[in-house]
């Protein structure tokens, strides 16, 4: 199954679950529609259905949701970082990939909500993987470098609330993975459906 294909399986889930039980609101924090002062018991079709976006990810309701964001999205194949590569490289790329997808999607990197970062470390017949106690001290140490980059791509006391898990395989090359959502606060202009 292609990565995309399964990135977008997964993004799709709520939305079905949303259209499945007949619910208008799908998430527990949504912003009123523009003009409202208070939620409408009547879905409006227009603007209670999630517009998608390249690559799986969606608005609904003035919330940007992104998945499956790596080191090597809105990179050309010709420039793509391998698991051999180092972390920091990876980290410093999926963070300039996330910044750059937030920003077209209308909000900015002060503004996301949440993320859920996965790392794994790097599976390669050139860089056998370590076991027991020197598993553990390498995530630590991809976690301790996470964090260095990490805060500099927000604000002070901006950060978002963040989960980090170790994994044991990510797709596409990558050392590294967000998921998570932000606010719109500049609405791009809605695409023209042809």
């Amino acid at each position: 199954m292609d990565v995309n294909t399964r990135r977008n399986f997964f993004v799709k889930i709520p939305v079905i679950a949303a259209f499945v039980t007949g619910r208008a609101k799908l998430f527990a924090h949504q912003v009123p529609g523009a003009g409202t002062s208070a939620p409408s018991s009547t879905p409006n079709p227009e603007t209670d259905r999630p517009r998608q976006t390249s690559g799986g990810h969606h608005i609904h309701e003035g919330i940007y949701y992104f998945s499956g964001t790596g080191a090597n999205d809105g990179y050309p194949k010709e420039d793509h970082v391998m698991v051999t590569d180092p972390f920091e490289k990876h980290v410093t790329r999926t963070m300039d990939a996330l910044k750059k997808s937030v920003e077209r999607a209308g909000s900015d990197m002060d503004n996301i909500i949440h993320l859920e970062v996965f790392l794994c470390l790097p599976l390669s017949d050139r860089a056998p993987a370590p076991t027991g106690q020197a598993r553990f001290d390498a995530h630590k140490a991809q976690y301790e470098a996470l964090n260095k980059i990490y805060g500099t791509y927000f604000s002070p006391g901006k950060a978002p609330s963040r989960a980090c898990l170790a994994v044991e395989w990510i797709p596409g090359d990558s050392l590294i993975e967000m998921v998570g959502s932000a606010k719109i606060v500049n609405a791009p202009a809605p695409a023209v459906d042809k």
